[in-house]
């Protein structure tokens, strides 16, 4: 029986020695073709670009062509490996930083030119008073008309301490106006606002993820600590796209304590897998909190907001978000330019990934698909709560987003509530404070006389559906059959924009009065005047103050709050 033992051990052996031997030249052939297949393909596309400069019919840019190039070779893996030419380091570096050379100010494009939607308060732009409504005619006497809002963005922007000169036309001035403008550093905070919501509730508007996020929102919150009778806190996180992952980290520790893991990253090199714990004493582990998220609540949103729910540390109020469970890393390339890679997958404390969309499978239209509910997984929170991946985080109270009209939607895409503040905000030199201040009758009177000659077309619900029946008993055949009854029903539901203005009054008020606040308070004072009509502030207020059901959605015991999937 030893013997055979032996043999057996030794046969082992030389099977191990023998399969080495063969995976051994099998790997290095491998690598070697997958070498040639590079050499082959890049000598391919240079030998290309090469004939199509020299034959082409007409003149093409090498530059431009190249980066067309390099841009379709990107899009076919994921939309976040990207490539950075030296012309737009600037813009990423503001990304990751939160500042950068310019003169401080939100433009948008209306018509043929730029115009001024928000100069940033205490910024070059405000200093040499520039105001939300000026339109810009001119930068160092050159005609701006028709540029994309890009493009000029691109000339305001620059090395601090340069100087430009703008000329704009302002609402009711009836000669254009010159400003002459030197560049700062421009930093965004990464806190549009902080402040307490009533005595006791605190609130953080967290707007990105940029260098010292985390220390930033620290200091608020122990401000508010510190200084109020403070119960609960409301950290918003809607429409914050995210940013640097160090920085979830360092928020979560805010509440978490030293040494939990927040986020895991994995890849296909060893040294992209990592895990990211918390590394210091947290401020507050026991005061209730609440994160509001919405679809656009992206990234190191999603890192903070479902660390918090799978630790059970927080309740998540809001919408489901948008799903980006992926990790970029920035590379150098020649001639300082510089690449986005997506090197990695997060997963977050319950091991869940919250990817939503699988890049490497596309449809036959060359659509990325949605994760497939069949390839979705269950996984525990700390308290045994079952939560999801593949898709966002999943809020543990839905709230659903405001439907507004068609006609609220044309007042707003066709700028006549932005040029209605610009109007208000020349006749008016002060308003209320932003919690107080409200749109009278007589102010909402005076904006319907102010878009009475106005064009803003729109088309309703039910005129859209009016359309397709038309189209499909056309198809069908039918129509010349129904034609007299579908006209009369047409006259019927044809909208009266009288009518619908009315019917849409309070939406149109909250629209005009954020707008209208927002010259006097700017962006601080557009936040705090939209506390009023916000309903997953409401809630997430009145989550906080009822403790019984707060622990009942964490513990998972409150049924009617959870949205586990059955």
């Amino acid at each position: 029986m030893k013997l055979l033992l032996n043999i057996i051990k030794k046969f082992k052996i030389i099977i191990s020695i023998l399969l080495l031997l063969i995976i051994i030249p099998f790997s290095g052939f491998t690598q070697n073709q997958n070498n040639f297949e590079i050499s082959k393909n890049l000598d391919i596309y240079t030998t290309l670009f090469k004939e199509l400069n020299i034959n082409y019919v007409d003149e093409i840019s090498s530059g431009e062509l190249m980066e067309t190039g390099i841009d379709a070779m990107l899009k076919s893996l994921d939309p976040y490996t990207i490539f950075i030419p030296e012309s737009e380091v600037e813009d990423y570096r503001f990304i990751t930083t939160g500042q950068y050379g310019g003169i401080g100010a939100l433009i948008h494009k209306q018509g043929d030119y730029i115009v001024i939607s928000e100069p940033y308060k205490d910024m070059p732009a405000y200093k040499a008073g520039l105001k939300a409504g000026d339109k810009i005619l001119k930068i160092d006497n050159k005609p701006l008309k028709g540029k994309k809002s890009s493009e000029i963005s691109t000339i305001l922007k620059g090395q601090p301490g340069t100087t430009i000169k703008i000329l704009i036309e302002r609402y009711d001035n009836p000669e254009p106006i010159e400003k002459e403008i030197t560049r700062e550093v421009i930093k965004i905070d990464n806190i549009s606002y902080y402040g307490m919501l009533n005595n006791h509730i605190g609130y953080i508007k967290l707007s990105s993820f940029t260098q010292k996020a985390g220390k930033e929102v620290k200091d608020a919150f122990i401000d508010l600590k510190n200084n109020n009778d403070l119960k609960g806190i409301i950290l918003d996180l809607r429409n914050n796209g995210g940013g640097l992952l160090h920085e979830a980290v360092n928020i979560s520790n805010i509440y978490i304590e030293k040494g939990q893991l927040i986020v895991s990253t994995k890849g296909k090199l060893n040294n992209k897998n990592k895990s990211y714990r918390t590394l210091y004493s947290p401020a507050d582990i026991n005061i209730p909190i609440v994160i509001l998220v919405n679809n656009s609540s992206a990234s190191a949103s999603e890192i903070v907001a479902g660390a918090m729910q799978d630790l059970d540390r927080g309740v998540v109020i809001g919408q489901k978000t948008f799903g980006k469970g992926l990790v970029q890393n920035v590379v150098p390339i020649s001639y300082n330019s510089q690449a986005k890679i997506t090197v990695a997958k997060y997963y977050i404390p319950s091991s869940r990934c919250i990817q939503a969309i699988d890049y490497s499978h596309k449809d036959e239209n060359g659509i990325s698909e949605k994760i497939p509910d069949s390839l979705i997984t269950a996984f525990q929170t700390k308290n045994g709560r079952t939560v999801y991946d593949g898709g966002g985080i999943e809020p543990d109270i839905v709230i659903e987003p405001p439907k507004y009209s068609n006609i609220t939607l044309s007042l707003l895409t066709n700028y006549l509530i932005f040029d209605y503040g610009t109007k208000f905000h020349k006749e008016h030199p002060e308003i209320d404070t932003p919690d107080k201040f409200q749109i009278t009758n007589a102010i909402y009177e005076d904006f319907l006389s102010f878009i009475s000659d106005k064009d803003y077309e729109y088309t309703t619900e039910s005129e859209e559906t009016l359309k397709k029946l038309q189209k499909a008993t056309k198809n069908e055949k039918y129509f010349n059959a129904i034609k007299p009854e579908f006209e009369a029903l047409e006259k019927k539901i044809m909208h009266n924009k009288k009518e619908d203005i009315k019917k849409s009054e309070e939406e149109i008020k909250k629209f005009l009065k954020i707008e209208i606040v927002s010259r006097y308070y700017y962006q601080k004072g557009r936040i705090i005047t939209s506390f009023s009509d916000d309903p997953e502030i409401e809630k997430a207020i009145e989550v906080l103050d009822n403790s019984p059901e707060y622990y009942a959605i964490l513990n998972g015991t409150n049924k009617e709050n959870t949205n586990n999937k059955e």
